[in-house]
C-alpha cells in the first residue's frame, strides 16, 4: 500500500481544536469536560478551540460537519482532539469534505465512536491516533493515568518510535461523572496481568486498520471507508476492542466471522486485541461475572481467528480501549509487533 502521511505535530503554545463529532455530552456533564480543558492547557500548555456542536446535544450531522471543517481548515488550529465518542458518527461521514481535509492534514485523536472518522483519515491518505480524548482521558478524576499522559505527550508532539508497556495498574469501574465528589481523588486501580501472546513466532511490522469492534461492524454494514480493494489491508496490523456496551462473546464472534467470510482477518497476519470493558453503570457485573465476560470474549475471539487466519499472531488485554490506562495506536501509522521478543513499538 502506499504510505500515508504522518501530518506535522503541534508545539506547546499552539491551538487545538475541540469537536464533539459524536455526542455533545460535554453540555450534560461539563466536570470531566472542564477538567481536561485545563489540562491541556496547564500541563500540554495547548489552547483548546470549542466550536458551536462542541458543547450541545443534538447537533445535526451537518453542523458536526462544519466544525471538522472549520478546525481542519483553520491555519492557526495545528491539531484536532475529540470531546468524547457517542453512537451516530457514521451519519457525520456523508458531509464531510475529503478535498478540504486532504489538502489540510492534521493529527486527529479520539476513539471508540470516532473509529469513524479515524478511518475517512485513513482512507484519504492521514495517519490519524487512536485515542486521547477530552473527557475520558483527560478528564480523569484526581489525575491522568501516568501511562496515558505520556503516551498521549508521544504521540501530540514527537515523531519515531514508542514502545508501549503492559499497564503497570488498571481499571475499568467508573464513577459518577456528574457527582463532584468523582473527581476528589483518582479512582481506584488493581495490578497490571501482562499481555498474553498467541503465535508469537514471528515480527510483524505495518499499517493499522480497526478500532472499536461495534463501529467497524456499523461502517463495514453501510459500507462506509471501507477500501475497495482489501489488498490495501495486506500485511497490517488489526486493532480491535469493544465498548462500554459490552456485547456478548456470541456477538463478538459473529462479527469476527463475518469478517472473515469478507476475506479480512486474512489480510492481518497480527492482532491487537484491547483489554474488554467488564463494568458499566447498567451491567455492575461482581469480580467474577467480569473475568467470566473477559474469557468468554477471548474465546470468541480465538474461534474466530482459529477459523479464519490461524496463523495471524495475537496479543490480548493492550490498553488502548475503553478501559485505564488508554496508550495512543497511530491510526493508518505504523505498528511493529515482535513476537519473540513481546515487544509492541508504535511509530509516532
Amino acid at each position: 500500500m502506499t504510505s500515508l502521511l504522518y501530518p506535522p505535530k503541534p508545539s506547546p503554545g499552539d491551538r487545538i481544536a475541540v469537536i464533539s463529532a459524536s455526542g455533545g455530552l460535554p453540555e450534560l456533564l461539563p466536570l470531566p469536560y472542564e477538567l481536561g480543558l485545563e489540562r491541556l492547557r496547564k500541563e500540554y500548555e495547548l489552547e483548546p478551540v470549542e466550536y458551536p456542536a462542541t458543547r450541545r446535544m443534538g447537533s445535526t450531522p451537518q453542523e458536526r460537519a462544519a466544525d471538522i471543517h472549520a478546525g481542519f481548515a483553520d491555519p492557526a488550529i495545528k491539531a484536532v482532539i475529540a470531546s468524547i465518542g457517542g453512537d451516530d458518527q457514521i451519519t457525520v461521514l456523508p458531509y464531510l469534505d475529503r478535498e478540504l481535509i486532504r489538502a489540510n492534514p492534521k493529527p486527529f485523536f479520539g476513539m471508540s465512536d470516532n473509529t469513524n472518522l479515524l478511518a475517512f483519515l485513513r482512507n484519504s491518505g492521514i495517519v490519524a491516533f487512536h485515542g486521547g480524548s477530552v473527557m475520558g482521558e483527560l478528564g480523569r478524576p484526581g489525575a491522568m493515568h501516568p501511562q496515558t499522559a505520556e503516551s498521549l505527550r508521544a504521540a501530540l508532539f514527537t515523531s519515531g518510535p514508542y514502545e508501549l508497556r503492559p499497564a503497570e495498574r488498571w481499571r475499568d469501574i467508573d464513577r459518577d461523572w456528574a457527582d463532584p465528589a468523582t473527581f476528589e481523588a483518582e479512582p481506584e486501580t488493581r495490578p497490571g496481568t501482562g499481555w498474553t501472546w498467541v503465535n508469537p513466532d514471528r515480527v510483524v511490522e505495518g499499517s493499522t486498520w480497526g478500532g472499536c469492534l461495534e463501529i467497524v461492524a456499523w461502517l463495514l454494514m453501510a459500507d462506509r471507508e471501507i477500501a475497495r480493494d482489501l489488498s490495501e489491508y495486506e500485511g497490517g496490523v488489526l486493532l480491535l476492542e469493544t465498548s462500554e456496551d459490552m456485547p456478548s462473546a456470541t456477538e463478538v464472534y459473529y462479527t469476527l466471522r463475518n469478517m472473515g467470510e469478507r476475506g479480512l482477518l486474512q489480510r492481518f497476519p497480527a492482532l491487537l486485541m484491547g483489554r474488554p470493558k467488564t463494568w458499566f453503570f447498567n451491567r455492575p457485573n461482581t469480580p467474577e461475572e467480569a473475568a467470566r465476560y473477559a474469557s468468554d470474549q477471548r474465546e470468541a475471539v480465538l474461534r474466530a481467528m482459529r477459523d479464519y487466519a490461524p496463523d495471524t499472531m495475537i496479543v490480548f488485554d493492550v490498553d488502548f480501549g475503553h478501559t485505564d490506562p488508554q496508550l495512543v495506536i497511530p491510526y493508518g501509522g505504523t505498528v511493529r509487533v515482535d513476537g519473540p521478543a513481546r515487544r509492541i513499538t508504535v511509530t509516532y
